[in-house]
């Protein structure tokens, strides 16, 4: 089963010097088949890559394969560039996976697509029932790689061949190029040809794939004298002289399209190959390109050059009914003419499913196309683009011709581009709208579309090219007489951009001007927000005491009726948080911010602030409403095909939460996944930095510093500082990278750098940058004393905060700097802190702490508990190096450890679901302790451990207890 073009029909006959790329594609074949029928088990998918000059046989061999797909029952789907439709967004890949699709009922697509279908229905060509959606690129790519993987599985196995990619579109070169290294496991072969000095500079990833790939690309060399003689020979007979033979060798250079051109050609002379002859056979070459070929096409008539001309600019496959009114030429002149260009070998039928014509040889294409003289040549492509907007049809297919055509100050033909670029957008293409509205901008369109109009172009180029934003969006504020709303998205949008490219004290200021001189109130207010948001985040804000201290008197006027107040509310969460201040006042105004509603996906405002609040709940020992938060956020990304930066950051802080729940393998993975998006999106930068400092994070946790370095040394980490606030803090986590590594001095310079920076803009909170403690650890051996002060400090800065987690782990650096009887009622009540938040890590950390300084003063049996229960916790959460220091400290201490009372998994025990239920029911700690038979110490730290896998908060756990109060986990 075929789909997608037929390539172009050849004549059955052996193809010469082309045994082992034949091999290969047999090999391939081989392994597709063998796989399909379950003989093994390695990797199934492939790809082969031939490349060489125009007319070295790629198609050829490309026909080839499609014989031999056929004859062993796969299906094939294919798709071809085409020199003058490279402008048309995610061309190739319709012509790939249409056929499939327009075969399908409406209801039966719907299904088939699902979720998908808003997402990839631009890109495919079909209409979306929600045009206001516009994914990003790499939210359409994934989109894509879903309905080519269940193509795949539903077709298997299967055989994509793409021909001409050196004129395919970027967009699908980009797809193919993200899309092949990922089907290793799919029973899918692809094949592609193309001319690798004629890739467009923009094709870098698709080179990449090809040129790294397993398999080498086959690069084809012209055909040997003895190649070309047997070609001449099986034309003209046995009979043809060698001097005559050798002369067809040198006048086509071995190229075997023009050689198996002239030996046809000179079979239809009936030329028997002698030395008289070979002035025909010079002719007849002559004839095969270039001008011979443009004198050969005239003497068949005007009537059919124009029809060839038509076919040329309509671009392959076109319609004889399209080309002759193109031409204008009637029904059965354009039937004349379809003859004659067939008998001479120019054009052949396209067949199904594409039911058309098409040319021969690219060559043909190029060359007819390039013949027809420039000024009717516009002229063409004007009428093309006239005859497609009256059809009603894609405005893309318009556009493309009207590219073709001079600037003319027609309002018809911006509107048409602009269409067009907004068809682009929806389908995840901004470089392919750009192209359009840029030649929107040079038409001109009218005067009071302008402004509309710059502003489109900036919002085209914002993922590709911020810097372009940012020119777009100065020239279009100078406009007179704009919209207010129309302004403030331009405001909005302009400082985003300069935030993007690590301008935040310009977006700051931008937005502070905007408030200035805004009249409409919930305009000034949305400016506000963004001046506020902007200043927050920038490292270098100069006075951030008064920002917080203007922040907080807006917000204490506000009730939060309209998306503006909320903004404000949340900013005002967020600052509380950071400054420090009691945790339940970050929280009120946090509540306040959700209560009507915060979107992710809100393209005028962004999703700083959103995720801003949603985090904010961690710090504040609620993790579980955090990951609600996230999960609903990450949801409506992924609904409008937002996969780009959004869904790398929000993957990022979710394993963020994750680990600091104590979820380490969970958290590591949801990181990395987070990391390797990332990585695909263009300009991504900031998601970059956050992932790489958790996942430094989240490895020092596990024990794993030498892979922790090297992800650094691999990212630069620590060598450059972001103007932008990023959490957690990159020179924190760089020295808590030192502190791992031994090297003390250079930790505690650092930290102290970042203190004096946060003391500078009073932010107090070691919740959320505990550089403190980090401090006092690297000063205990050098300057115990001032470790000391720093430790308690940051406890006292905790106790002000209020939560447990924070607490607890201030309260155990304090014990581990001061040592002595002291530190053991500090390590005492760092574990119950611990005890009471959803910190699993910390609190496995805390008891191997505690139960080291009880075997220096000791206490063995009270020891061996601490150290078991800390050794439980450690594997628990996946902490492979404290699991190994606990096992230390219970050797050293002349302890063996018992085996775990339960594995290391997310899912309650049976005692612990009987200890939560009981708690739940109101039972008092008597009751609980003597139906599980265990000490009330170790009722606590059962209940704690199911409030860390739950993830919330269980500050009311000791009054519940005691009390006997009703307390729900």
């Amino acid at each position: 089963m075929t789909h997608g073009l037929r390539q172009p029909s050849t004549e059955h006959r052996p193809l010469l010097e082309r045994d082992v790329e034949l091999r290969a594609i047999d090999r391939a074949m081989a392994g597709l088949r063998d796989a399909a029928d379950g003989a093994r088990r390695a990797p199934r998918g492939g790809l082969l890559a031939f490349t060489g000059e125009a007319g070295m046989g790629k198609t050829t061999l490309i026909a080839a394969a499609r014989a031999r797909a056929a004859a062993m029952g796969f299906t094939v789907f294919s798709g071809r560039g085409g020199e003058n439709e490279r402008g048309l967004a995610f061309r190739v890949v319709r012509q790939i996976m249409q056929p499939v699709l327009a075969a399908m009922g409406e209801t039966e697509r719907r299904d088939f697509l699902g979720s998908w279908y808003d997402i990839v229905g631009a890109a495919l060509g079909l209409e979306a029932t929600d045009t206001a959606r516009m994914p990003d690129p790499t939210g359409v790519r994934d989109g894509l790689d879903w309905v080519m993987t269940r193509l795949t599985m539903m077709n298997a196995p299967v055989v994509l061949l793409l021909d001409d990619l050196h004129w395919a579109d970027t967009e699908s070169l980009d797809w193919l190029a993200s899309f092949a290294p990922r089907v290793a496991d799919l029973p899918l072969l692809t094949v592609v040809g193309y001319r690798p000095d004629e890739l467009p500079p923009a094709a870098t990833s698709f080179r990449t794939l090809v040129e790294r790939h397993e398999q080498r690309p086959h690069r084809l060399s012209p055909l040997g004298e003895a190649a070309v003689a047997r070609i001449i020979r099986d034309e003209v007979g046995e009979e043809a002289e060698d001097e005559f033979c050798g002369e067809c060798w040198t006048v086509t250079g071995g190229s075997p399209f023009e050689t198996v051109e002239l030996a046809i050609g000179l079979r239809e002379q009936q030329v028997r190959g002698t030395q008289d002859e070979l002035p025909v056979m010079r002719d007849l070459a002559a004839a095969v390109k270039g001008p011979g070929l443009i004198e050969r096409l005239k003497r068949l008539g005007p009537s059919t050059v124009r029809f060839a001309w038509a076919g040329a600019v309509l671009g392959e496959p076109f319609s004889m009914e399209a080309a002759a009114d193109l031409a204008v030429v009637g029904s059965a002149e354009a039937a004349e003419a379809t003859e004659k260009l067939r008998a001479c070998r120019i054009l052949a039928r396209a067949g199904e499913p594409a039911d058309g014509l098409e040319f021969v040889h690219p060559l043909i294409a190029t060359t007819i196309y390039h013949d027809i003289p420039s000024g009717l040549r516009v002229g063409m492509h004007d009428a093309a683009a006239h005859a497609v907007q009256e059809l009603g049809s894609d405005p893309t297919a318009a556009a493309r011709h009207l590219l073709e055509v001079p600037c003319d100050g027609r309002a018809e033909t911006v509107a048409c581009l602009r269409s067009a670029a907004r068809e682009y957008l929806r389908a995840g293409a901004p470089e392919a709208a750009r192209r359009v509205l840029t030649r929107a901008l040079r038409e001109p369109p009218p005067p009071e579309d302008r402004a509309a109009l710059l502003h489109e172009l900036a919002c085209s180029t914002f993922l590709i090219e911020p810097t372009a934003t940012v020119s777009h969006l100065r020239e279009a504020l100078k406009e007179r007489g704009l919209d207010p709303d129309l302004r403030a998205s331009m405001v909005y949008r302009l400082t985003q951009a300069l935030a993007h490219t690590d301008r935040l004290t310009e977006a700051a200021t931008v937005a502070a001007d905007e408030a200035r001189r805004a009249t409409n109130p919930r305009v000034r207010l949305r400016m506000q927000a963004d001046h506020f948001v902007w200043s927050a985040f920038r490292a270098d804000e100069p006075d951030s005491s008064a920002r917080s201290r203007r922040l907080a008197r807006l917000a204490a006027r506000l009730t939060g009726r309209g998306l503006e107040e909320r903004y404000i509310l949340g900013l005002r969460a967020w600052d509380a948080l950071v400054r420090g201040e009691p945790r339940r006042t970050a929280l009120g105004y946090a509540g306040e911010a959700l209560r009507g509603g915060m979107s992710w996906t809100d393209e005028n405002r962004g999703f700083e602030v959103p995720v801003a609040v949603a985090l904010l709940f961690m710090y504040c020992d609620q993790p579980r409403r955090a990951e609600e938060l996230f999960a609903e956020g990450m949801a409506e990304c992924e609904h409008r095909g937002w996969r780009g930066s959004h869904l790398a950051q929000g993957r990022t802080l979710l394993g963020y939460i994750r680990y600091r729940r104590g979820c380490l393998p969970e958290a590591e993975e949801l990181v990395r996944a987070g990391l390797a998006t990332a990585e695909r999106v263009e300009g991504a930068v900031p998601a970059q930095w956050f992932a790489i400092g958790i996942l430094i994070q989240i490895l020092l946790a596990r024990g794993q510093t030498a892979e922790a370095r090297r992800l650094a040394d691999t990212h630069h980490y620590g060598d450059v500082v972001p103007n932008a606030v990023i959490f957690p803090d990159p020179r924190t986590v760089y020295a808590e990278l030192l502190l791992a590594e031994g090297r003390l001095a250079q930790a505690a310079r650092l930290l102290s750098e970042v203190g004096d920076w946060l003391e500078g803009r009073d932010w107090h909170n070691p919740a959320w940058c505990p550089w403190q403690l980090g401090l006092a650890s690297a000063l205990a051996r050098s300057d115990p004393g001032q470790a000391v002060r720093h430790a308690q400090e940051a406890v006292k800065r905790a106790r002000d905060f209020g939560a447990a987690s924070a607490i607890g782990q201030a309260l155990r650096v304090q014990a581990e700097v001061t040592g002595g009887q002291a530190a053991l009622d500090l390590h005492t009540q760092a574990v119950d802190h611990l005890e009471r938040s959803p910190a699993a890590f910390e609190l496995a950390r805390a008891l191997v702490g505690h139960g080291a300084a009880l075997v220096r003063g000791g206490r063995l049996h009270d020891a061996a508990d601490r150290l078991y229960q800390g050794l439980e916790g450690a594997v628990h959460c996946g902490a492979e190096g404290l699991a190994a220091r606990a096992r230390r400290e219970l050797s050293a201490a002349g302890l063996r450890p018992l085996p775990l009372r339960y594995a290391p998994t997310d899912m309650l025990t049976e005692q612990e679901r009987r200890a939560a239920e009981m708690t739940a029911l109101g039972h008092p700690a008597s009751v609980v302790v003597e139906d599980l038979r265990l000490t009330e110490q170790g009722v606590r730290h059962l209940l704690s451990s199911v409030y860390r896998k739950l993830g919330t908060d269980a500050s009311g756990l000791p009054d519940a207890l005691s009390k006997g109060t009703r307390h729900e986990p």
